[in-house]
C-alpha cells in the first residue's frame, strides 16, 4: 500500500497550491482592471491612484501622467469632474491576463460612454495594456497604455502585444 503522506502527495499538493495561487493572482489583477471604471465614474480619487504603484505611468493618447498623485489629481480636475456631472460610464472588458511570477501583463478593450443631448453615445473606443507588478500590498499597475481604436497602427499593437504576454 502507497504512502499517502509520500512524495507523490507532496508534489501534487505543491502543484495544486500553485495553480490556486495563479487563479488568485489573475482574479485579483481581474478585479484591479474592472474596478477602475467604477472607481474613476464615482470620482474616487485616492482609491483609482491606488491601483497603480507610486511611481506608476498613466500613459492614455493625450494624457501622461507619472506617479499615483497625479492620477489622484486628475480624478479631481474640473475636466474630469465635468464628466463626472455630466453623466460617463468607463466599461473595460474582460481582460487577458498573463502572469509571469510577481509580474504580470493584462490587455482589453474599453468604450467610453457618454450622456448627451441626444441620449447616451460611445465617445471612444480604446485598446489598454496594462503592466503590473505584485507589491506587499497586492497587484498594482506599473504601466498602463491606452490608445484610441481609430485605425492607428499603434493601437491593434498594443492589443497584440498584451495577448501575447508582451510588454508594450
Amino acid at each position: 500500500m502507497s504512502d499517502p503522506t509520500g512524495p507523490d502527495v507532496a508534489a501534487r499538493l505543491e502543484a495544486l497550491e500553485g495553480r490556486l495561487r495563479e487563479l488568485e493572482d489573475e482574479r485579483e489583477i481581474l478585479r484591479l482592471i474592472t474596478g477602475y471604471g467604477p472607481l474613476v465614474d464615482g470620482g474616487a480619487a485616492d482609491d483609482v491612484a491606488a491601483l497603480w504603484t507610486d511611481d506608476g505611468i498613466y500613459d492614455v493618447d493625450e494624457v501622461y501622467l507619472d506617479g499615483s498623485a497625479a492620477i489622484r489629481q486628475m480624478v479631481e480636475s474640473s475636466a474630469h469632474q465635468g464628466w463626472i456631472s455630466g453623466g460617463c460610464a468607463h466599461f473595460l472588458g474582460p481582460a487577458r491576463v498573463t502572469l509571469d511570477g510577481n509580474d504580470a501583463v493584462a490587455v482589453c478593450h474599453s468604450l467610453m460612454v457618454v450622456n448627451t443631448d441626444e441620449g447616451f453615445r460611445v465617445r471612444r473606443a480604446t485598446a489598454h495594456h496594462w503592466q503590473l507588478r505584485r507589491t506587499p500590498a497586492g497587484w498594482r499597475t506599473t504601466v498602463r497604455t491606452s490608445r484610441v481604436l481609430d485605425g492607428r497602427p499603434e493601437s491593434p499593437a498594443l492589443l497584440r502585444a498584451g495577448a501575447r504576454g508582451e510588454r508594450a
